[in-house]
C-alpha cells in the first residue's frame, strides 16, 4: 500500500517458511533489499504464523510490527527507526496495490523512501 510522504507497507503470505525464503532469496525482492539500504531511513519487519487462510488487517499488522517486529538496516535512519515509533500506516486513502496471494502464514514489512 503506497502511504504519504514516500511510506510504502507490504504484507505478504506464505504456506510456509520454505517458501518464504525461497521468494526472499530470488527475483525482485533479491534485487530491490540491498538498496534498502540508501533508499529508506525506516524499515522493519515481522514474522508470525497464524491458521486459516484469511491473514491480519492493516491495523493488526502494524501492532504486530510496533510489539513484535524488528527495524531492518539502513544508512540514514529516522530517529523513529530504532524503535519503530515511525507514523502508523493510513488505512484509508492510500493507494491499493493489487495483492499476489503466495500462500498462509505472514510476513509484513514496511519502509519509507528518504
Amino acid at each position: 500500500m503506497a502511504d504519504r510522504k514516500r511510506t510504502f507497507w507490504t504484507k505478504t503470505h506464505w504456506t510456509d517458511q520454505s517458501a518464504m525464503r525461497s521468494y526472499m532469496t530470488e527475483g525482485a525482492h533479491r534485487r530491490a533489499m540491498p538498496r534498502l539500504l540508501e533508499w529508506c531511513d525506516e524499515a522493519s519487519v515481522v514474522h508470525w504464523s497464524q491458521d486459516g487462510d484469511t491473514g491480519p488487517d492493516w491495523r493488526e499488522a502494524a501492532d504486530r510490527m510496533r510489539s513484535e517486529g524488528r527495524p531492518s538496516k539502513v544508512r540514514h535512519p529516522s530517529p523513529q527507526h530504532r524503535n519503530l515509533t515511525y507514523s502508523e500506516p493510513r488505512i484509508s486513502g492510500g493507494v491499493a496495490i493489487k495483492p499476489r496471494t503466495i500462500g498462509k502464514g505472514v510476513l509484513r514489512g514496511s519502509a519509507r523512501s528518504r
